[in-house]
């Protein structure tokens, strides 16, 4: 049974969740943070019931030569620390590196230290797949299209997946690795700091797109994830890879939902381009985005997202929320932090 847990990217949206769960459960956690001395940023964590017994945060960068070793005298590590950015101006420095080197980096700490039982690792779908096309995705798929230009925060979480699964491979070290592949993960924020994947909402909200296009997208709630996560620590039997999924919604489904839930008078886009020929013009139009906006909107216009997570539900025993209530609670959370008004 473990008893303490390294948790790296300690300040990030689905680990602060983590840690809450991780403590609640009187685990003893060691997170680590970028800079300790930027408290604004890890508040938060030192808020949660049991954090001033059980929780010690520490300076990790990524790209440090050795940034975890001295740290991961520990049962688990939860290896959740990772850049999310779309459009980055180098993919290669800012998005591969530091995810590569990052993962290899923890994987060589683990190894060093006997005590470490498992390794939990934050991937992704992107890891799965970069362009929906209506088959039904399981953890056997891998994404094999991304690269520094198409999608490149794809292919960082692919490539920083694959090194670690090389890795044990190669190495063979006598603790296993477990996978989490979220999808487009959503709901309530622990700080005012608004995740990618909530600006999503936002984006929707302030006009942010002219019309509803043929896009959707798997979502799965932020809680959730976290669960998945502790559940993937505890579970001796968990192995391999789980996507981590509620259930698709199309982007027409989703701007229903926002409307419903109060924000009909918002700018939420009320013109239909979601059929063969506003796809084709919205494609065009792509040509005209910042890079990483531009290779996303032609790999996923009306691709059809299916996927099955049964293996999830049936080894770690995971239910989900649906994607309409972590949508509302989202919006509700947005709405707590100032990002968004309250519908009238």
């Amino acid at each position: 049974m473990a008893t303490k847990l390294l948790v790296s990217g300690a300040t990030g949206f689905i680990a602060g969740h983590t840690i809450e769960r991780l403590l609640s459960r009187g685990y003893h956690v060691v997170g680590t943070v970028r800079d300790l001395r930027d408290e604004t940023k890890h508040a938060h964590l030192r808020g949660f019931a049991g954090a001033a017994e059980r929780l010690s945060l520490v300076q990790a960068d990524l790209l440090d030569n050795d940034p975890f070793t001295p740290h991961a005298d520990v049962d688990v590590i939860m290896h959740m620390a990772s850049p999310y950015v779309i459009d980055v101006k180098d993919p290669q420095r800012d998005l591969v590196d530091p995810a590569v080197r990052g993962t290899l980096a923890m994987l060589k700490a683990a190894a060093l230290n006997p005590r470490v039982k498992r390794v939990v690792l934050t991937s992704s779908m992107a890891a799965i797949t970069d362009e929906p096309d209506g088959r039904v995705l399981t953890e056997e798929d891998w994404n094999r299209k991304s690269g520094l230009k198409r999608n490149p925060y794809y292919y960082s979480k692919t490539m920083a997946e694959n090194a670690a699964w090389d890795f044990m491979k190669r190495h063979k070290p006598p603790f296993d690795l477990v996978v989490i592949n979220p999808f487009v993960v959503i709901g309530p924020s622990h700080t005012k700091a608004i995740n990618t994947s909530n600006q999503l909402l936002l984006d929707v909200i302030n006009g942010t797109y002219p019309a509803i296009l043929a896009l959707s997208w798997g979502f799965v709630d932020v809680r959730d994830v976290a669960d998945a996560h502790l559940r993937a620590a505890e579970e001796g039997a968990a192995n391999g890879r789980y996507i981590c999924a509620s259930d698709v919604m199309s982007m027409s489904r989703l701007v229903s939902v926002i409307a419903r839930a109060g924000w009909a008078d918002s700018n939420i886009p009320t013109m239909n381009l979601a059929r063969p020929f506003g796809t084709l013009l919205m494609q065009v139009a792509s040509f005209s985005q910042p890079a990483g906006i531009g290779s996303y909107l032609r790999s996923h216009l009306g691709g059809v997202v299916r996927f099955n997570n049964a293996k999830i539900q049936q080894d770690l025993g995971m239910s989900f929320l649906t994607p309409a209530q972590s949508v509302k609670d989202s919006l509700q959370d947005l709405v707590k932090w100032g990002h968004l008004s309250a519908p009238r």
